[in-house]
């Protein structure tokens, strides 16, 4: 053999090594990317960081949105709690979801029939888990999160339990587990620590498999409570406003406990960020946080002084911008542009058709979401965009189609009509200068309301429990 074909033997050698390598690439099944979904408890749109906040520190939301996208006009599936957790669950919206309201533990329950996203990602051959507040079934009924689509939970079953930060008693699957007083130091166990705990716990042992992991905090709901290590950062920073009467018990400086609240939260997220660093996870996992409605006033909380609700109008209960428009942050390095900001209004139902398409499963055919995964990844030409939105609440509706946005307070009332474009704050009601508008928003609250006995519209307030 001369030197030329000694040469071109070793360049047709490597060449087939180098086509051997890239064949094993190709046949190598891809991995589904890791789902994490955060969910916090009414936290409002100006609660953050991300969003205007300059009283309340959140390192980690700010990386997440340096680092991935956040978007400007993402709204809640309700003003409350368990409806919008139903919407988030089953891609359906108020105007026909199972859950409309705050209500008895029978009303608050998914149905057999009823299909959740984690059910759809359970059979692309996902592990699930929530861990957190759960508020729709206990164990035994329907709604339990076993018969849900989830393989582990940790938490609250019970919203009212929800409402308190040192238990003596949570769920982990289909059990009850007692907590012990000790833990955590004088005042016990710390829930939200708990919570993280456990998703840290659950990611470790996920390094292999697609995992699908609801994390849905407490934080910052109801009772203001916090420990020391946390509260010493913003104790004595400002001048208190004295305890309501219905307190749940919480600390004697409110305005400072729940500052710290929501930064133990943001300090848990970045334990998690960094765990799956650590585990070389990161990529493979895209993580959205939101929060499941705006800010309320329970437990002594001061939503004016922090001017959670940003620049919008209304808190937690009502269907005005600051009731139902919320944060969102979505991050997943090398996929997700950072830095990036989005305006597509899109809301809880299309959680779902985004997640199953992310995750190449097959959603049910009746939702009312569409997924936003194009403008997630880049492909902003190949995003559908809704007619409308839609919302109601105790005989209260609503309405948002392109800049404008429509609210009724009951059947038959008035319609009020607002250009968000012009007017975020919904200051100025431009009804009577646009019939036209207003009659298109009478049509759509009327297509998407479908009567339901347990849930009349009967010409509410508006007002619910927490």
């Amino acid at each position: 053999m001369n030197r030329r074909q000694f040469l071109q033997s070793g360049i047709t050698a490597a060449t087939a090594i180098m086509a051997s390598r890239f064949a094993s690439a190709a046949d190598a099944p891809v991995r589904k990317p890791n789902i994490v979904y955060i969910l916090a408890d009414d936290l409002g749109y100006g609660d953050i960081g991300p969003y205007g906040q300059t009283q309340i520190l959140t390192p980690n939301l700010d990386r997440m949105a340096a680092e991935g996208m956040r978007f400007t006009d993402h709204y809640a599936g309700a003003p409350l709690c368990a409806p919008s957790r139903c919407v988030l669950m089953t891609g359906l919206h108020t105007g026909h979801a199972r859950i409309r309201d705050n209500a008895t533990d029978a009303l608050n329950t998914l149905a057999e029939g009823d299909t959740t996203v984690a059910q759809s990602l359970k059979a692309a051959g996902y592990a699930t888990a929530c861990i957190g507040k759960w508020g729709l079934g206990k164990y035994g009924t329907t709604g339990d999160p076993a018969k849900k689509g989830f393989d582990h939970f940790f938490g609250f079953l019970d919203q009212d339990r929800a409402h308190f930060y040192y238990p003596t008693e949570l769920q982990r699957d289909g059990q009850n587990v007692s907590i012990d007083a000790n833990i955590g130091g004088k005042q016990g166990a710390y829930a939200s620590d708990l919570f993280t705990d456990d998703a840290l716990s659950f990611i470790g042992q996920r390094r292999s498999e697609p995992f699908f992991l609801y994390l849905a905090y407490t934080t910052p709901h109801a009772e203001l409570l916090v420990p020391d290590d946390s509260l010493k950062q913003y104790a004595g920073k400002w001048e208190e406003k004295p305890f309501p009467k219905k307190h749940y018990g919480a600390q004697p400086q409110p305005r400072a406990a729940r500052a710290a609240m929501i930064t133990r939260m943001d300090r848990d997220i970045g334990r998690m960020l960094n765990k799956l660093k650590e585990m070389g996870l990161d990529q493979d996992t895209l993580v959205i946080f939101a929060s499941d409605n705006g800010p309320a006033k329970a437990g002594g909380a001061d939503p004016a002084f922090f001017h959670s609700s940003g620049p919008l109008r209304g808190l937690k209960f009502e269907l005005t911008e600051g009731g139902i428009r919320v944060p969102m942050i979505a991050r997943w390095p090398g996929k997700i542009a950072p830095k990036t900001v989005s305006d597509l209004p899109c809301a809880f139902w299309d959680v779902f058709p985004t997640l199953t398409e992310i995750a190449g499963a097959k959603p049910p055919a009746n939702l009312d979401g569409l997924s936003f995964a194009p403008t997630l990844l880049g492909n902003p030409a190949a995003q559908a965009s809704h007619e409308y939105l839609y919302w109601e609440h105790n005989s209260t509706q609503a309405v948002r189609f392109g800049q404008y946005k429509a609210q009724r307070r009951s059947p038959g009332k008035q319609i009020a009509l607002y250009d968000l474009k012009a007017d975020i704050g919904e200051a100025t009601n431009i009804a009577a200068e646009h019939p036209e508008l207003a009659k298109k928003a009478a049509d759509f609250m009327s297509a998407a309301h479908k009567d339901d006995p347990n849930w009349p519209m009967t010409g509410g307030d508006g007002a619910a429990k927490d």
